[in-house]
């Protein structure tokens, strides 16, 4: 009974490290972590989440090794999968992610900035319509705001 009790738990450490090999090996939560993209991420790390400059978008390994994209406008949260992820020969990160509570799949740009802190550069749809299209917020012709990172 000893043996059989002690071979069981061998082979679920030796499957349990298998498993954390494999999570560690996702090709889309290696080039966020390389990027520096994983963690809370607001225009200002002060303020509580809210639909404006308070808005907390987090970037996290999930239980599955995929990477989750999670957005916190406090009375509103959602999480949504990171489908791809690939760092452009200029530096800008491209990802792919998918909305379920809107069925879709946008694909946005973002560029890291010498400070550290982040900008979207671009943000569309499946359709290829633009909400943020050359570091501006479509509608407004605003530039988009700096994110810093919340520790």
């Amino acid at each position: 009974m000893n043996r059989r009790f002690i071979r069981l738990a061998l082979g679920l450490t030796l499957l349990g490290s298998c498993a954390s090999s494999a999570f560690a090996d996702d090709p889309i939560a290696e080039t966020v972590r390389q990027f520096g993209l994983l963690g809370p991420w607001s225009i200002d790390c002060s303020l509580a989440p809210d639909h404006a400059d308070g808005t907390v978008l987090a970037y996290e390994i999930g239980p599955d090794g995929g990477v989750l994209f999670r957005r916190d406008f406090g009375d509103i949260k959602d999480e949504n999968q990171v489908l791809a992820a690939e760092v452009s020969t200029d530096g800008l990160l491209k990802l792919e992610v998918y909305f379920p509570t809107i069925r879709q799949k946008r694909e946005y740009g973002l560029m890291m900035l010498e400070d550290g802190t982040l900008r979207a550069i671009y943000n569309r749809s499946e359709k290829g319509e633009y909400s943020i299209k050359d570091s501006k917020i479509v509608a407004t012709r605003r530039p988009t705001s700096v994110q810093h990172k919340c520790e």
